[in-house]
């Protein structure tokens, strides 16, 4: 009857197919139940829900060794914080003592520096002492000995023959006389 109405306004209509009275959208539909209850019917929902539990449970188990492995990494962090305090603390102490040993090697230098220019100036002022003491004593010996050509310049010069005589005969003659 669709079809004699559809024939009397003139046209075909598109005609759905059905098999058992059953359009396309129906039997999607009836898969769909079908594949639901069989899956259902094979505990499907179970498999499912224990996949799920344990994807959860291995998910836990990560977060858990995660926030483990937070835990050890905050505390190698305190233990390597403190220990860089620590050795900040022995390096400020080494510097300390670095300087102060360097202080005391310079004090040291300076005080044997001193004491070895006291014992060069006196060494330099003996060593000028003795050569003052020597060309002293030369000139003293030069002084007399041209003292001595001077007068025997002067005795040769001034004193003759005669004189000699007469200066003889006195130290004879004193010599024989009780003083």
């Amino acid at each position: 009857m669709v079809d004699l109405l559809l024939a009397a306004a003139g046209g075909a209509a598109d005609v759905e197919p059905t098999a058992w009275g059953l359009t396309p959208g129906a039997w999607v539909a009836l898969a769909m139940i079908v594949v639901f209850v069989i899956a259902i019917a094979k505990g499907v929902p179970g498999l499912i829900g224990r996949m799920l539990d344990k994807r959860i449970a291995d998910i836990r188990s990560q977060l858990d060794q995660a926030a483990e492995l937070r835990k050890e990494a905050e505390a190698l962090k305190a233990e390597y914080e403190r220990k860089a305090r620590e050795v900040t603390g022995e390096v400020e102490a080494l510097r300390a003592s670095a300087e102060r040993q360097a202080q005391e090697i310079l004090d040291k230098a300076k005080t044997d520096a001193n004491a070895l220019i006291a014992r060069h100036s006196a060494m330099a002022e003996e060593k000028i002492a003795a050569a003052e003491r020597a060309v002293l004593a030369e000139i003293r010996g030069k002084a007399a000995e041209a003292a001595a050509q001077a007068a025997r310049a002067l005795i040769a010069d001034k004193h003759d023959a005669a004189a000699d005589r007469t200066l003889v005969d006195c130290t004879i003659s004193s010599l024989g006389r009780p003083n």
